[in-house]
């Protein structure tokens, strides 16, 4: 079959996007149909795999890059290879190249990294976040990617749960506002953009991604891809709203979640994929399956591939992040369309969808790299805004013993300073999960700065830092030559179901280490972490001060700006502070709700 050109609407940049969709889906056969409702795993995406099966789109796993410390320039390099191969094809559509840039473009050595979303919920700053969004989509932009699995809206109910730091918070109102974040990585749409319409401003934007769809941070007692037992009213009422905000925002993509609503896994959930997302809510964008999604709607595992297919395509994904088996997907989607099992209109209303974002983000006008975005690249400008919504992120739990005397701000000019604990010179931790693999990593793992860099370069000429990553009895027995010792302490690096924790307490002997030196030396602890952890009874007495920092990511200067006294506190909780695992999920709106710091607190410090 032979495309002539000047029969090519789809080709004409003057074209509406809708007439461009609709000539291109005319021309194109079922094999090349379904190839664009294919996602495959970078590993797997050979030149011939891209142009031989049609393939729509390609990601990269956590973790999973072209080598080892791969800069933006080698991304781009190995993705506009990718998009070649794509062009290649009879049609010549572009590949959609999708990352989980989800604080920064994390995946990439030496990129901005910015707080995690419960960090920047701390923050309660929309425009912050929006200008994050567009830091974000430059660096994305200047890997050659175009696509960000971004935001996740899960309004969070357990701390329990391993993608709490995902979450910007418990409540649906400060969730809702931070889906600023859409605005920022597509641009904003115009006031008479149509709601549920995708929408991407130009070449420095990417396409957005709401995640996941819908009620994956309501699940029973925290679990990861577990289930959600609400009432349709329940999840209107507190799961839904955000991702009404993210559509008035033009949000062009949607993920499913892996957990079940009351039983049924939303993958097969075709009353919430279908009547509401599409129907009800509008969206007209498209809906991606989550990695392998459809091999988890059978026990075991990936067995019955054929049925999940026929399940979850009816149910009402659009594209399957496959990622790796795709010529099974294809040969088992082909046959399954052939047999009447999936309509013909299915697949067509999928890859509508599909080419709509495509033709929306200019991929066919230009589909590869534009390398003058590449000095973006953890430029000064963004680690400053990294470094705004450090200090911004910071929650003051406790200042001082007593009531009317303030332990903070810290002299800087003090003579002799001890920094100790496992998280005060650790980048990895500071950063946490989902930053250069899936689960993250400890030690100096990109370009950044410890808290440890960040005190050393704010204290005085004459202030003597000691550093130890462990306190020894020798520097603990000297503990009268210390004017106060700062101990970072927190969670160890985690991502989805390997965080889940049911104990919350904090590891590496934390308690014991902000206990031993606080009975020594005046102390000031700062919690890395991504959630609200147990606070022993010895710490918060012991501790003259106590800061949740949650993970900031690269830039630690802004935790230096505050405890110094540059700037203020100004983090509020995004989440109920527990007093006992026990007494989880809390509820804000209880009768019996009774944490140890409640949804919202946040202490001052006076500035120098």
């Amino acid at each position: 079959m032979v495309v002539k050109e000047e029969s090519c609407v789809y080709k004409n940049l003057d074209a509406p996007v809708e007439a461009r969709v609709k000539d291109l889906l005319s021309q194109m056969t079922l094999a090349e149909k379904i190839g664009q409702m294919t996602q495959i795993e970078r590993t797997v995406a050979s030149p011939a795999a891209i142009t031989d099966f049609f393939i729509g789109s390609v990601l990269n796993s956590g973790g999973s890059a072209p080598f080892e410390n791969a800069k933006s320039s080698d991304w781009a390099d190995m993705i506009d290879g990718f998009q070649r191969s794509a062009l290649a094809s009879r049609l010549g559509i572009p590949i959609i190249y999708g990352t989980d840039a989800v604080h920064g473009n994390n995946n990439v050595y030496g990129a901005t990294v910015f707080p995690h979303n419960i960090g920047l919920g701390a923050t309660r700053d929309a425009d912050l976040v929006r200008r994050i969004g567009a830091a974000t989509a430059l660096e994305v932009r200047a890997s050659g990617a175009h696509w960000a699995f971004s935001p996740c809206v899960a309004v969070l109910r357990d701390p329990r749960w391993g993608r709490c730091y995902e979450s910007y918070g418990e409540d649906v109102g400060l969730v809702c506002e931070m889906t600023s974040l859409v605005s920022g990585l597509q641009g904003e749409p115009p006031k008479e953009h149509s709601n549920g319409y995708p929408f991407v401003a130009g070449r420095n934007n990417v396409v957005a991604c709401a995640k996941h769809f819908v009620g994956d941070g309501g699940t029973d007692k925290g679990i990861n891809e577990g289930n959600t037992i609400a009432s349709y009213e329940d999840l209107e009422k507190i799961h839904i709203p955000p991702y009404l905000k993210c559509l008035a925002q033009g949000v062009s993509t949607v993920m499913a979640s892996y957990s079940s609503w009351n039983g049924t896994r939303l993958h097969a959930d075709r009353f919430l994929l279908t009547e509401v997302l599409k129907e009800k809510l509008g969206f007209k964008g498209f809906l991606v399956s989550d990695w392998e999604g459809l091999d988890r709607l059978s026990e075991p595992q990936g067995s019955n591939y054929r049925n999940c297919i026929k399940i979850a395509v009816n149910a009402g994904i659009d594209m399957v992040m496959v990622p790796f088996k795709y010529e099974q997907f294809i040969q088992d989607m082909t046959n399954l369309v052939e047999s009447g099992e999936i309509s013909m209109a299915r697949v067509n209303d999928a890859v509508e969808r599909i080419l709509r974002v495509k033709f929306v983000a200019g991929l066919f006008e230009h589909p590869l790299t534009d390398r003058s975005l590449l000095p973006t690249v953890g430029c000064k400008e963004h680690r400053e805004l990294a470094r705004e919504a450090v200090r911004k992120s910071l929650v003051l739990l406790k200042n001082g013993k007593n009531a009317d005397k303030s332990f903070l701000p810290l002299d800087r000019n003090a003579k002799r300073i001890l920094v100790t604990g496992t998280h005060a010179d650790d980048l990895g931790y500071q950063c946490g999960g989902w930053t250069k693999t899936w689960f993250g990593l400890s030690g100096r793992i990109t370009i950044g700065t410890t808290l440890l860099d960040a005190i050393k370069a704010a204290v005085g000429d004459k202030t003597e830092v000691i550093y130890e990553r462990t306190p020894s009895r020798e520097t603990l027995a000297s503990g009268e030559g210390f004017s106060y010792a700062i101990v970072a302490v927190g969670e160890s690096t985690y991502a989805e179901t390997i965080g889940d924790d049911s104990e919350l307490i904090i590891p590496f002997n934390g308690s014991d280490i902000v206990t031993v030196v606080a009975e020594k030396i005046p102390t000031l602890v700062i919690l890395i972490s991504g959630r609200p952890v147990v606070l022993e009874p010895t710490v918060l007495e012991k501790a003259a001060a106590l800061i949740a920092a949650w993970l900031p990511g690269t830039e630690g200067q802004g935790m230096a700006d505050v405890i110094f006294g540059d700037y203020d506190f100004e983090g509020k909780l995004p989440v109920s502070w527990f007093k006992r695992v026990e007494h989880l999920p809390l509820d804000a709106h209880a009768n019996s709700y009774d944490p140890m710091f409640p949804l919202g607190f946040g202490l001052n410090s006076k500035p120098v």
